[in-house]
């Protein structure tokens, strides 16, 4: 099985039995109440400039996006279908500006266009403000220490109408051997206009980098939250996963960026007893393939994490899209998943005493926060915290956002057992009345059979886009 997670970040995908789920990354099955969608006003001591090194001063002027022969971005690891573009892809946006992100009013306004977006959702869960900005800190985030990154604003009429961020990893490019550059938190009204500027406008930060390929929606890599929902647009945004309108894949696809790869989320909710019947099997597959699955040891964390950093990049290897968190990523993802996760969900498993792969199961912490509707702090008082707090003890569903199996471990039930217990735990112990598993890739089938084996169903569609600029 292989599998990344989406973290919020990080991202959860699952590639074959006994390989990586992609928990990417962020991040219910009881239904969601409606978001109180006025944006939040942001906790801060200050309106001073954005912390962090100074950006460099001066970008390439924007340059005319040439226009080749679609290719995806191929390696030998890679092999997707881009559409050709047309020679037409860069006229002139009078009345649509967009800018770069460069101020601390900037940041909020950047942030607070999702709430313009999706007042009145349902399922759409507001991120905590102090996750929101930390994750676009160019002094926090550890991906700007190998990687660069820019957030940019379309504005018409001085009103904020849409936003997006381009983004560049030498390490993934190096890994794949492509010229890739990304584009990630997007969000725009639906006018195709303003999704064109801003498409073109990532396009062109990529492009003054030398890339020759734009594939998103990705943020940052596809470690981190990834892929645009194309269907289960009913159902609740769970922890670190994406959630958008309908009308984006049209905005996207009038840009003529096409299909690269798609993701599979699956639902578990055990209406039919899978669990039991599989328990016994559970004995069987532990015996068979001398396989130990133990919770991890926090007491040990340091050699508790080297052991589930080498299972991390050694299982996601060969993974379509998958690059290799560098130490501080995976430290800092550790670290935002130790704080989420149930210590009972957080699984080691052990061939002969080797690491052999590891799952964690995540309380789908967006149940206790989308009442918050991003706020921790009001009035100067930890209003949402303490209600935060509370609503922690009422989580009723889960997400596997990490599966990952060594490749010379796979096929020893590994991958069942981890689903099994997890299950068991979230179930019998916790109280969860469903869990969603994934992301997983379409074309592993290894795993998406081992899914729908032991009960789940696919109830969830994400779309990575690619194309040739």
């Amino acid at each position: 099985m292989n599998t990344t997670t989406r973290f919020t970040s990080l991202p959860v995908s699952m590639n074959e039995p006994a390989g990586p789920i992609s928990l990417v990354a962020a991040p219910r099955n009881a239904e969601a109440t409606s978001p109180r969608c006025s944006p939040p006003e942001p906790d801060r001591p200050d309106r001073t400039e954005m912390s962090g090194p100074e950006k460099p001063t001066a970008e390439p002027a924007p340059i005319p996006l040439s226009i080749s022969p679609a290719t995806a971005p191929t390696s030998s690891k890679e092999n997707s279908a881009v559409r050709e573009r047309p020679n037409t892809m860069h006229p002139s946006y009078s009345r649509v500006e967009i800018r770069e992100v460069t101020s601390r009013r900037d940041r909020d306004q950047f942030i607070q266009f999702a709430w313009t977006i999706y007042a009145g959702d349902k399922q759409w869960s507001p991120p905590l403000w102090v996750e929101a900005r930390a994750f676009i800190d160019r002094s926090k985030h550890p991906f700007y220490a190998h990687g660069d990154a820019a957030q940019f604003l379309a504005v018409r009429d001085g009103v904020v109408v849409g936003r997006i961020m381009a983004s560049d990893d030498p390490r993934y490019n190096a890994e794949h051997s492509t010229n890739t550059g990304c584009f990630g938190l997007f969000e725009c009204t639906d006018d195709q206009e303003v999704a064109d500027a801003l498409l073109t406008r990532a396009a062109q930060w990529c492009r003054a980098r030398g890339r020759d390929q734009i594939m998103g929606p990705i943020d940052y890599s596809t470690n981190y939250p990834c892929g645009l929902l194309i269907d289960g647009f009913n159902t609740p945004q769970r922890v670190m996963m994406n959630h958008n309108p309908p009308y984006y894949a049209k905005l996207l696809e009038n840009w003529r960026l096409s299909k690269a790869k798609d993701l599979y989320a699956w639902w578990f909710d055990d209406k039919a007893d899978m669990l039991d019947r599989w328990a016994s099997l559970a004995g069987r597959f532990a015996k068979r393939g001398n396989v130990t699955i133990r919770p991890l040891n926090f007491k040990n964390f340091e050699e508790e994490l080297a052991r589930c950093q080498h299972v991390y990049n050694e299982a996601w290897e060969t993974s379509w899209g998958f690059v290799k968190m560098s130490d501080a990523e995976f430290r800092h993802m550790a670290k935002h998943l130790q704080q989420l996760a149930q210590p009972e969900l957080m699984l080691l498993a052990e061939v002969d005493g080797q690491p052999a792969g590891f799952c964690v199961t995540l309380p789908d912490f967006n149940e206790a926060t989308r009442p918050l509707n991003g706020r921790l702090m009001s009035w100067g008082l930890p209003i949402g915290l303490i209600r935060l707090l509370r609503n922690l003890r009422k989580i009723r569903t889960a997400r596997m956002a990490v599966l990952g199996i060594i490749e010379q471990f796979r096929r020893r039930g590994v991958a069942e057992l981890f689903i099994l217990r997890a299950l068991e735990v979230g179930r019998k112990r916790l109280h969860y009345t469903g869990a969603e598993l994934g992301w997983t890739l379409e074309d592993n089938d290894l795993i998406n059979r081992t899914i729908e084996k032991v009960g789940g169903q696919r109830y969830k569609t994400f779309r990575i886009y690619a194309a040739s600029i």
